[in-house]
């Protein structure tokens, strides 16, 4: 577009109108540097985990979560070697074992998990009492969870049974143990995220209480009822 003259009516227009288009394009610019600063070191930290960040809760979390899941696996896998190696052993103990305890755990459990998904949803509402109330009724079905455990030790323990006993119960104990102390670990979760609780941190606590659920889903059967 050619300038018209100075002498010219228009060019004082000409100048206000070039001022006008310098201003825009300068805010436009700011405003393009200031998403970049803001949004790029989020996105870079967003992108740092992976498929991990797709995931509910903290990723630092589900690295746990993993790790644990393949402990469990490695149990499992030992189990299964030796419940071939001495099947009668396996199979009259199993007998030995309280399966009315154990299906009511297995209960108390998956009830515990739906609170704690109730705990996930209501949490993102912004609002205190039904998240922390979800999380409250989770954790005392974890503690009945460990009270019957408690109990189910020391019925054997009355009649002589221990970790020594055989290697059914070697690995019963090791593996029921181990996860119980993922309940109580998560008990501790559960309440101080009940405290500090942002949506982001039920989630996080509460994927690794589904964890829990999903190990004992597991342990049940294998432990009481497969032969």
């Amino acid at each position: 577009m050619r300038a018209p003259d100075k002498d010219s009516d228009f060019y004082e227009a000409y100048l206000e109108e070039i001022a006008a288009a310098e201003k825009t394009n300068s805010k436009k610019k700011l405003a393009s540097d200031n998403s970049d600063q803001t949004n790029g070191p989020a996105l870079k930290s967003h992108s740092a985990w992976g498929p991990l960040d797709s995931l509910p809760g903290n990723p630092m979390m589900w690295i746990l979560i993993i790790s644990e899941l393949m402990v469990f696996g490695l149990l499992l896998g030992g189990y299964c070697i030796k419940f071939l190696e001495t099947p009668d052993i396996f199979i009259n103990s199993q007998a030995q074992l309280n399966r009315l305890i154990g299906g009511l755990n297995t209960l108390i459990l998956i009830t515990s998990g739906l609170f704690a998904a109730l705990a996930t949803e209501t949490s993102k509402s912004q609002k205190t009492f039904l998240p922390r109330l979800c999380l409250s009724i989770t954790a005392a079905l974890g503690l009945l969870f460990l009270i019957l455990k408690i109990y189910e030790y020391s019925e054997k323990a009355a009649v002589g049974i221990s970790i020594e006993t055989n290697s059914f119960y070697t690995l019963f104990y090791l593996m029921t143990g181990f996860h119980a102390a993922h309940v109580i670990f998560g008990l501790f979760l559960l309440g101080l995220v009940s405290f500090y609780n942002r949506y982001e941190n039920i989630q996080t606590a509460c994927a690794f209480w589904h964890m829990v659920d999903l190990i004992w889903l597991i342990l049940y059967p294998i432990l009481y009822l497969v032969r």
